[in-house]
């Protein structure tokens, strides 16, 4: 498209920018978006030049009442705005004052998406600056409530919906879409949300939320980024009932048929958006989540964060713990409650890394974790009977019927728990543990909050403040003897935005087991001294964006080493590419 604005003043238009070269870092920022075009003036193009009601009502250069003096006359706002002008930090000040008064955590994630619908950088601006505070807003555990009233408190629509009624019609659905350079796709069947089961077509509500972190903790563009959800169904009785309820009315559509479905799901987004789209898939059921997984990692750029990411932010934890507690990986032994996706993603992930260290055959590492499902350990005396994915975890022992009788016959050093059912790491599962370790390591990753093993408080104090613990969704901390225990929070927030930055500024076309240990060990390096004396095993979310910059730096100096990297030639400094790419919501002057 040839730009109607060059020449006018002594800056470039975005526009005027060849797409293909970097701007300062920028790879191909249409929009100027990251921080290498902080400085360019932008002009607020869609079909045509946003002005007046329109500009106001387009949320990606809506800036309210921070339109300059110079801005409302050149694009016709004079007497659609009040006359005064607000900087964005006092627009930030107000929301963040209006939000701090609501009581109930779901007011809170209402009111954060209307923002994000109608001024998209203040959104951001506001998730950036107090991401402690927010992240619990629009990430577990409020994202879960969301997605259970999804129906009821649906207004604009996020995303694409791709049901049934698309099957051979998916490709034009997403051209309907209309972003054309895609970067990143989090995709969902809403069968498996969080802990709370099958959620159809309400399940929406976790790639939203996904791809809103991507942008505030990893720096992707929110233009780049497509929340989908494919909708074959709901068993979920209650929903099929619900008269708000907004998916296909129908039992879930199974076997050849879904296959079909995603197969050309997949086919469409390579043949639309080109090699390099990131597809990550979320909260699938176990059955389709390692087929989906297996079928398409050669083909496709693909990453599953229940499997990978969970498996791969609670590694780096495990390896910050073991500077607390002493010792080697090889040298202790995991006892896991959970053998779906994240328990059995996790396992592999530290059998990888303990091969790697100690150059062992990955059959040998294996037998160093031991996995319990609803029927006890998994031994091999159970293979037959056995899901594929869990008969890599069956070694040989006598039979072991429930988790407490696992931990005094295994005698673990690390109790991992994936299970998705609160409150199974009991008092005298604790106690247990405790008697034969100096400092238990108890990692409870179910979410929401309540469907977590055990709460912060249960561990220190069942433990007698020994534990070293970490949960899936934030607790607060603990006081315990006089003395102030922190939890670590292992949340795969850590790690998904900077592991997919690392893929995306690197043009990698394929996800390598290596590249998930090297975001784990970014992530454990990024662990200071003054975190440890705290008993902190993840370093704060204060420090996120920082943290995300290393991981995706060491995800993309391995996509290099491994050969799968297209963009080149290789930057030279990672981190400060890293960080150049990186989304920034800072308003833009307008021409």
């Amino acid at each position: 498209m040839e730009s109607t604005f060059k020449e006018i003043g002594d800056r470039q238009s975005v526009l005027d920018l060849d797409p293909k070269s970097a701007v300062g870092g920028g790879v191909e920022d249409v929009y100027g978006e990251d921080r290498a075009t902080e400085d360019q003036l932008v002009t607020p193009w869609t079909f045509s030049v946003a002005s007046g009601y329109s500009l106001l009502r387009d949320p990606q250069y809506n800036k309210g009442l921070a339109f300059t003096e110079k801005e409302r006359d050149a694009h016709y706002l004079r007497g659609l705005l009040p006359p005064i002008i607000l900087s964005q930090q006092l627009q930030e000040k107000k929301l963040m004052q209006n939000i701090r008064q609501y009581q109930v955590p779901l007011q809170k994630y209402i009111s954060l998406m209307e923002l994000q619908e109608r001024n998209e950088r203040l959104f951001y601006k506001l998730l950036i600056d107090n991401v402690e505070e927010l992240l619990p807003v629009v990430y577990t555990p409020t994202v879960g409530e969301a997605c259970q009233k999804y129906g009821s408190i649906f207004k604009r629509p996020q995303g694409l919906y791709i049901s049934l009624k698309e099957k051979g019609k998916i490709l034009e659905v997403l051209k309907n879409w209309p972003e054309r350079t895609i970067q990143a796709i989090v995709v969902t069947d809403g069968e498996r949300i969080l802990g709370l089961g099958d959620l159809g077509c309400q399940g929406m509500g976790i790639p939203v939320g996904k791809l809103s972190l991507y942008t505030a903790l990893g720096g992707l563009r929110p233009s780049a980024c497509l929340p989908i959800t494919i909708d074959v169904g709901t068993n979920n009785e209650q929903l099929l009932k619900d008269e708000f309820y907004i998916g296909l009315r129908q039992r879930r559509a199974t076997g050849k048929e879904y296959y079909e479905l995603l197969h050309e799901f997949m086919s469409a987004v390579k043949q639309n958006y080109g090699e390099k789209v990131l597809i990550q898939f979320e909260d699938f059921a176990n059955h389709n989540a390692f087929e989906l997984l297996a079928k398409y990692r050669t083909t496709h750029l693909v990453f599953n964060d229940d499997i990978q990411g969970t498996a791969s932010v609670v590694l780096a934890g495990v390896v910050a713990a073991l500077k607390l507690v002493g010792g080697a990986l090889a040298e202790q032994k995991f006892l896991f409650l959970g053998a779906g996706e994240a328990g059995t993603g996790i396992a592999e992930l530290i059998a990888l890394e303990i091969s790697k260290q100690t150059k062992a055959p990955l059959e040998e590492t294996r037998k160093k974790i031991w996995l319990v499902d609803s029927k006890g350990l998994i031994v091999s005396s159970r293979k037959d009977s056995l899901q594929n994915f869990k008969k890599p975890w069956a070694h040989e022992h006598e039979p072991v019927k429930d988790l407490l009788d696992a931990v005094k016959v295994m005698k673990p050093t690390i109790l991992i728990g994936s299970s998705g059912v609160g409150k199974t790491f009991t008092k005298e599962v604790v106690e247990a543990l405790s008697s034969c370790n100096d400092k238990p390591i108890i990692m409870a990753l179910s979410n929401p909050t309540s469907q977590s093993e055990c709460t912060a408080e249960e561990a220190y104090t069942w433990s007698k403040g020994r534990a070293i613990f970490a949960s899936g969704s934030p607790f607060d901390p603990v006081e315990y003897n006089g003395k102030t225990y922190v939890p670590g929070q292992s949340n795969n927030a850590y790690i998904f935005p900077g592991f997919g930055l690392g893929l995306i500024i690197s043009g990698a076309i394929r996800v390598h087991d290596e590249m998930l240990l090297a975001a784990s060990e970014a992530l454990a390096s990024q662990v200071t001294k003054e975190n440890f004396d705290k008993g902190l095993i993840y370093p704060p979310f204060s420090t996120i964006r920082k943290i995300s910059a290393h991981i995706a730096a060491n995800v993309a100096a391995k996509a290099y080493e491994l050969g799968v990297a297209t963009r080149l030639p290789r930057p030279k400094d990672l981190v400060k590419y890293a960080e150049s790419c990186m989304y920034t919501p800072v308003y833009r002057n307008y021409r």
